[in-house]
């Protein structure tokens, strides 16, 4: 089936989600305004592409995902939860978060991005984030960022997106500390997009897209608060 091409000026629309292929694409063009991002979102896509080429569109199937209350956490990694060796913010950092998440993906040889999070995806991404619906999780040691996430908020449903680490465990610790809130939140769902033994060894699970959609589409129709997020001091550390 020929993929879908997308003018930056249309009407915002994508083609329904069984058009895509057997790798998830689905359409390609358009533009990353707020508006068209948080459409595809509700509707299970997310963009994905190479900083050369035009702006790709994806729905894969199946889809993982991950429920907050089925985090798998080490004993080795709840050991560093408990002598809190880090701390955890939220929101405080958001640009710094992205660029660090495309930092290991740089050429060696090179002074190119050789990574989807480009400074295209990185504007729209920080418009997101000034508009209450992207945040990021930092997670710090001495005062320096050493790990953390980032994702997308729509109604009670999280979009993860990227992580790193440049300290081991440090991108776990901010997952759990992500885990933890969005429980607290009422959040039942993250979503992890493609499958990946790291992700299935923390608990995620793959859901056929159908399924996925199910859950996913109710979640992003509640209400709540669009705004920057901070996380609670009393939450308590793992067990």
């Amino acid at each position: 089936m020929a993929i879908s091409w997308l003018a930056a000026n249309d009407k915002i629309s994508f083609p329904p989600l069984e058009h895509a292929t057997e790798h998830g694409l689905l359409a390609a063009g358009g533009d990353l305004s707020v508006t068209r991002l948080l459409t595809a979102y509700r509707l299970g896509i997310f963009p994905w592409f190479n900083q050369q080429d035009p702006i790709l569109w994806w729905s894969p199937d199946p889809r993982m995902v991950l429920a907050p209350n089925q985090l798998k956490i080490s004993k080795s990694l709840n050991k560093k939860l408990r002598r809190g060796d880090f701390q955890v913010t939220f929101d405080t950092a958001f640009h710094d978060v992205m660029l660090a998440c495309a930092a290991p993906r740089f050429k060696q040889s090179s002074k190119t991005h050789d990574t989807w999070i480009h400074d295209e995806m990185i504007s729209a991404y920080i418009d997101l984030h000034e508009k209450g619906y992207a945040h990021s999780v930092e997670c710090w040691q001495d005062a320096k960022l050493v790990g953390g996430l980032y994702g997308v908020a729509i109604g009670k449903m999280f979009f993860g997106e990227s992580m790193f680490s440049f300290v081991t465990d440090s991108s776990k610790v901010a997952l759990v500390a992500l885990a933890q809130q969005l429980q607290r939140w009422h959040f039942p769902l993250i979503d992890c997009q493609v499958h990946s033994d790291h992700l299935a060894s923390l608990g995620a699970k793959t859901l056929p897209r159908a399924d996925f959609i199910r859950c996913m589409q109710p979640l992003c129709d509640q209400n709540a608060v669009v705004e920057k997020w901070q996380i609670d001091s009393d939450l308590p550390q793992p067990i």
